[in-house]
């Protein structure tokens, strides 16, 4: 998918989209959370002296290789061939090593409920597996999201930059950003001043996460899985009991 901030109204309807595609409760917070997957931020940006606004859409970046999939010990998060990274509740012990591993600080928690989860965008995984847009592309106004697939969008972000190189910043956020995200972005002013973290490297961060893995004892994980089986155990039967 790919984002042109310079087309963006910051209408929200994006955000509507992905609350009723994925039943969550309407919120109109500016920072995503358990119960909102993609949010719009109005930025005041400098334009030559002139003070104006942005609208930056946030949800996951869906990495190419992601490190909050490398990092989970159980398997729960997984990118799959349409390009989505997802989430299996059944499996997650609730480490939250996810929530550590990603550099973009896109997976939250359900921290007030007695069984909680990890969530975050899924990209609309089972539309994606139907041929279909996802939700928050398929009501965009002014096409200031596009959808297709990422070999396309990437040449269509080059031409539009070197067709108008006094328009555009001439970089692709996410083409390379820790080895390249199905998420990509377009923009006018310096991704720095929008918020979007520059450090990040190209380099996928799942291989330090391997590195680090490769570094810890086995009787360490081996006794973090045991703590996520009777975390797991003692959900299926609190659920049971609510049943």
């Amino acid at each position: 998918m790919l984002i042109d901030i310079t087309k963006c109204i910051g209408c929200g309807i994006c955000s509507t989209a992905c609350q009723e595609q994925n039943g969550l409760h309407s919120t109109q917070n500016e920072k995503l959370d358990d119960e909102t997957w993609t949010v719009l931020k109005s930025v005041e940006v400098d334009i030559e002296g002139k003070k104006e606004n942005r609208f930056v859409r946030h949800q996951c970046f869906h990495c190419l290789d992601p490190a909050c999939a490398s990092a989970c010990l159980v398997g729960a998060l997984e990118k799959t061939p349409e390009g989505a990274v997802i989430y299996d509740g059944d499996k997650c012990m609730g480490c939250r090593y996810c929530m550590i591993a990603c550099p973009f600080g896109i997976p939250k928690y359900q921290w007030e409920s007695p069984f909680p989860l990890v969530r975050k965008c899924i990209f609309c995984h089972e539309r994606l597996k139907a041929g279909e847009a996802p939700a928050c592309a398929s009501v965009c106004p002014t096409q200031a999201t596009l959808f297709g697939s990422r070999e396309e969008l990437v040449e269509e972000a080059i031409a539009r930059i070197q067709s108008n190189p006094e328009k555009y910043v001439p970089h692709v956020y996410g083409l390379e950003e820790v080895g390249g995200t199905s998420i990509m972005y377009l923009s006018d002013v310096p991704f720095e001043d929008l918020g979007f973290p520059t450090d990040v490297g190209t380099r996928p961060l799942s291989e330090y996460t391997w590195m680090a893995l490769s570094k810890v004892p086995a009787v360490v994980v081996g006794g973090a899985l045991v703590l996520g089986a009777a975390y797991k155990l003692s959900k299926d039967r609190g659920e049971e009991n609510e049943a």
